[in-house]
């Protein structure tokens, strides 16, 4: 352990620290959706996926369609994600073939709050609702269905300091390299800057589905 770091090792020792929280905090998880939770994942375009593997290495991915095409509400108990066409690393997804439980954090943009739902997924290929998931006639290639165990509101204070919907602090260009550059030093060394500014240039967004 590097010198002047005091870990937090115990639950005890973590309370001391953040403190516990109030009971409408503590009980505020329930085990299915409400309909204003239903709501919310028709209005979602955007969420996290959790998982981690048999051993405990994690991952997170984003999925993202427009509204009402990314999360399907089969039952107050059970969800579906889809899953479009993709890198085909899907590190997430060889996790649930070893461990099923994820957890789903699912944002509305220019709201601070997220909804949030843990619970066991299943891989499933193909299903009558897929259908209600297709987006310029392409069905999803997969889709994540999980099995609802808790679900509640996340408060907005994390996206109140990060300034996240304010535009205004927004300046992508100049605090990082543009995605082609990042490709070339780190992970497409075997391709050119020009090829690389072509192939996530325009024709990029036109491969979606």
């Amino acid at each position: 352990m590097r010198d002047g770091w005091r870990v937090v090792d115990d639950v005890a020792a973590l309370e001391a620290v953040v403190g516990v929280p109030l009971p409408s905090t503590r009980d505020k998880v329930r085990a299915e959706l409400a309909d204003d939770d239903v709501a919310w994942l028709a209005a979602t375009p955007f969420c996290f996926v959790a998982t981690s593997d048999a051993a405990g290495n994690c991952d997170v991915s984003p999925k993202g369609d427009p509204a009402g095409s990314l999360v399907h509400v089969i039952d107050a108990r059970t969800v579906a994600i889809a899953e479009r066409p993709g890198n085909r690393r899907v590190d997430g997804y060889r996790n649930i073939l070893q461990n099923p439980h994820v957890g789903l954090d699912c944002v509305i943009p220019g709201r601070g709050d997220t909804l949030r739902i843990n619970g066991r997924a299943t891989l499933v290929s193909d299903a009558p609702f897929f259908d209600d998931l297709a987006v310029t006639g392409r069905r999803p290639i997969l889709a994540l269905v999980v099995d609802i165990d808790e679900v509640f509101h996340h408060c907005s204070k994390a996206f109140l300091r990060s300034q996240l919907w304010k535009p205004e602090t927004w300046d992508p260009e100049r605090t990082v390299p543009r995605r082609a550059v990042l490709a070339s030093r780190l992970d497409r060394r075997d391709a050119s800057l020009e090829e690389l500014d072509a192939y996530y240039g325009d024709s990029y967004g036109r491969k979606l589905y």
